[in-house]
């Protein structure tokens, strides 16, 4: 088992530390797809995948969910949370075990999701249909300190409803001077450049674990893919995601961190329960560990 860089009240105390900073911004990753942002005290949590619900529900089949990272902090302990996003319907990103205790713990809490995916996302929460904020492609929506657009994502293909709303997607999100982009899991798909870059974000959350037939799964980017989509898009900042979850689904980060250096991309591979810090906050960037400038592991 793959213990987190912090966990439990280390983790809770790391968060709550800044969470009065007036400078620049700070990313914690949760695992999977899941990040923490923080940003002069709100608080955004994309796809947060906090339980062993898929390794419970997959027990004894065929297809079993070894988790293979220990989980960084109960959903229920974070009591401070603004927003929170699903990209779409997998369980690893619009997980009830997660988001109901989440919700419990923040009566205000705002949930962010595809438009297609209203009634589906109603059911499994058990929650009135008007409360998750519903988006589209193209589609702008503030809540609280955070603008939030949405942009299409491809896994494995483009896919809507009857209405043409994407049933996968992914946010960029706008606060302050900052922009990150979530792609939530995709492939790469013909314009998604020409959607992105204009945006010039200053961090991709990308997914790394590529795409393979054997799992039975929808696949993701490779992280050869993933790197160059980064540089692509202008990213000043690439930070791989969706792996070291289950152990039927994983890839290592070896060959984003290649691709990255090759190209010249920057980047930072984070260890669950780690924070990353934006250039302009006062605790630097990278985060809590000391790395070499592009982030290479030591």
């Amino acid at each position: 088992m793959i213990e987190p860089y912090l966990s439990g009240n280390d983790f809770l105390a790391d968060v709550r530390r800044f969470a009065s900073e007036q400078n620049g911004f700070r990313i914690w990753w949760l695992g999977q797809s899941g990040f923490l942002v923080q940003y002069r005290g709100s608080h955004l949590l994309f796809d947060p995948y906090l339980s062993d619900s898929l390794t419970k529900k997959y027990a004894g089949t065929d297809k079993p969910h070894v988790r293979l990272t220990r989980l960084v902090v109960s959903p229920g302990e974070l009591d401070f949370i603004d927003v929170a996003t699903s990209s779409h319907n997998h369980t690893d990103h619009l997980d009830a075990a997660t988001l109901l205790p989440l919700k419990q713990a923040n009566p205000d809490l705002r949930l962010i999701i595809p438009e297609a995916n209203r009634n589906f996302v109603a059911r499994r929460l058990g929650c009135d249909t008007s409360w998750p904020i519903g988006v589209c492609d193209g589609d702008e929506v503030d809540v609280g300190t955070f603008t939030i657009h949405g942009v299409p994502a491809a896994h494995e293909d483009l896919a809507t409803d009857a209405e043409g709303r994407h049933h996968f997607m992914g946010y960029i999100v706008c606060f302050g001077p900052h922009k990150i982009y979530h792609s939530g899991d995709t492939l790469l798909f013909d314009g998604m450049v020409d959607r992105l870059e204009p945006f010039r974000v200053d961090v991709a959350l990308l997914p790394i674990n590529g795409r393979n037939a054997t799992r039975r799964v929808a696949g993701n980017m490779s992280g050869l893919e993933a790197a160059r989509l980064a540089l692509d898009i202008a990213a000043k900042m690439a930070i791989p995601c969706h792996y070291d979850m289950f152990a039927f689904n994983t890839a290592p980060p070896d060959d984003f961190v290649r691709e990255s250096e090759q190209i010249g991309q920057v980047y930072y591979v984070l260890q669950c329960g780690e924070r990353w810090d934006s250039p302009d906050s006062i605790s630097g960037p990278g985060g809590s560990k000391s790395r070499p400038p592009n982030g290479t592991l030591q």
